[in-house]
């Protein structure tokens, strides 16, 4: 949270996550948030944390994901949650070991780790608020990873769909 030359609070997306992870009520009724106030009413130099791509609009497309892939807004349980371990810790033979290890393989390799974290957050918080979604849908349905994270409730191993199809 910045203060801007006239004296108003500017939360960014982080700053408004932060107070809603940690409960804490805010009227949202006069936020500004950097997608609606002025640039140029900022000090740009006491606003070192304002997310890069709405200052800077000539990124490219590889800098605009490495900025974003270190702003992951999940509480830090599961910032630090050793998701590999987690998946190894359901699988219930040798052959699901492997699938999932293999897979887990393929998650590392594309630096994913941190997303299969944040899907684990987001089915833990859909289930502990009774939110229904869906048996799964499309090319998601062959990860077995994901069905043990609990994203979906397709077991690719027993339909014997390929990995391959979901990493296209």
């Amino acid at each position: 949270m910045i203060t801007d030359k006239y004296g108003q609070l500017v939360y960014d997306e982080k700053d408004l996550c932060d107070l809603y992870m940690s409960n804490t009520e805010i009227s949202l009724k006069n936020v500004l948030t950097t997608s609606n106030i002025d640039i140029n009413a900022l000090e740009l130099n006491d606003a070192p944390h304002l997310i890069p791509h709405i200052i800077k609009e000539d990124l490219s497309v590889e800098e605009f994901d490495s900025i974003n892939r270190e702003n992951w807004y999940i509480p830090g349980e599961y910032k630090d949650f050793d998701i590999a371990k987690f998946v190894l810790d359901q699988c219930k033979d040798e052959a699901e070991l492997q699938r999932a290890g293999e897979e887990l393989l393929l998650y590392q390799e594309r630096d994913l780790f941190m997303l299969l974290r944040y899907l684990k957050y987001f089915v833990d918080t859909m289930r502990k608020n009774s939110i229904v979604w869906g048996v799964g849908r499309g090319s998601s349905v062959s990860s077995f990873v994901l069905y043990l994270i609990g994203v979906h409730r397709i077991n690719s191993l027993y339909y014997d769909l390929s990995i391959n199809e979901f990493l296209k």
